[in-house]
């Protein structure tokens, strides 16, 4: 937007800080980005963190929501609080025309975790991942100057899968905090006791068959979310490959490991992270087949809350760019005969 506040370097900066301690992951995905992507991504992640730490380490989490409600609000009045992060992200969101949905959707998502919801159905279960990793998925695809449904579609894809992935990975460590995400449903299939589960987190084939299960829905969406890769610039590609291979690695982890992910925590090693993003930066062999596909219903909101905006004319196809010429030319004509 032409009438968005700039983002002040030394904001920048104190967001960059902000994240530093506790984010390595996104310090390390920040490094394929461009830097007209990285800027404006590590303001948007400082309001995140701010967001998270608001409400779970409120004495009561929805004091903490309704404080940082509070501060969207005021980020979306153009009156953010006096806090670098809140003044950052306030920029951005102008300038990115990120909807409001979407910022809010994430804190909706964070006060779940706070109260310990539990989620029946592997529908709801979407949900929840829609709420902390679809947000994040699609708001990044807006910072990409991307704004077509297709590709926020796909980026919601993705951020559920790895959201997934993130819930198999850490069975045993989220059980041992007293928290449960497998679904409910696929527990007692299995014949599971969820409570039973976590007073006393063991690992059990019964464990191991809900976790393939959830490995396999994420599975499913990875391979959804590999066609909405294409419709990103090329300059953010790598990047966005690299996050999305070094995730499946995460599942292809817990799978080596017998679906165990009670006694131990699925870690993809350094060497073969560099690996993945060496091989991140070539082109793809795979076009955007399968991009239309509709979004996940859970994800619905998050893709429909976006107006679409046409591309710049350098990401435009071939056949675009000549028709948007052609009636260019066509207006021109036009126009010359108006003031004959």
């Amino acid at each position: 937007m032409a009438d968005a506040p700039p983002l002040d370097p030394a904001d920048l900066a104190a967001c960059a800080e902000l994240l530093r301690a506790g984010s390595r992951s996104f310090h390390a995905a920040a490094l394929l980005l461009p830097r007209r992507v990285r800027d404006p991504a590590t303001a948007l992640y400082a309001f995140c963190r701010l967001g998270d730490d608001a409400v779970d380490q409120a004495a009561d989490p929805r004091e903490g929501l309704r404080e940082m409600r509070q501060r969207l609000d005021a980020a979306y009045r153009g009156a953010p609080m006096d806090h670098p992060a809140d003044r950052a992200f306030a920029a951005v969101a102008a300038r990115q025309r990120i909807p409001r949905t979407l910022p809010a959707a994430l804190l909706e998502g964070f006060a779940w975790d706070a109260e310990g919801r539990r989620y029946d159905s592997l529908a709801a279960l979407h949900g929840y991942c829609a709420r902390v990793a679809g947000t994040v998925g699609a708001m990044m695809t807006l910072l990409m100057g991307v704004s077509s449904h297709a590709a926020l579609a796909r980026a919601t894809d993705l951020g559920c899968a790895m959201q997934l992935t993130n819930i198999a990975r850490d069975v045993g460590e989220d059980a041992r905090n007293g928290r449960l995400y497998l679904p409910l449903h696929w527990l007692e299939e299995a014949g599971v006791a969820p409570d039973a589960f976590l007073a006393r987190p063991c690992f059990s084939p019964a464990i191991g068959l809900v976790v393939a299960r959830l490995l396999a829905e994420a599975q499913r969406l990875y391979a959804r979310a590999e066609a909405g890769i294409a419709l990103l610039p090329r300059d953010c590609r790598p990047a966005i490959r690299a996050a999305h291979r070094i995730y499946a690695e995460i599942s292809a982890e817990v799978a080596r490991a017998g679906f165990d992910s009670v006694s131990r925590r699925a870690v993809v090693s350094s060497a073969r992270k560099l690996a993945l993003v060496a091989r991140a930066r070539l082109p793809a062999l795979g076009g955007a087949e399968g991009a239309a596909e509709p979004p996940l219903p859970a994800n619905a909101f998050l893709v429909e809350c976006v107006t679409p905006e046409p591309p710049p004319l350098a990401l435009r196809s071939l056949d675009e760019r000549i028709g948007w010429a052609i009636e260019l030319f066509a207006d021109l004509q036009e126009g010359r005969r108006l003031l004959q």
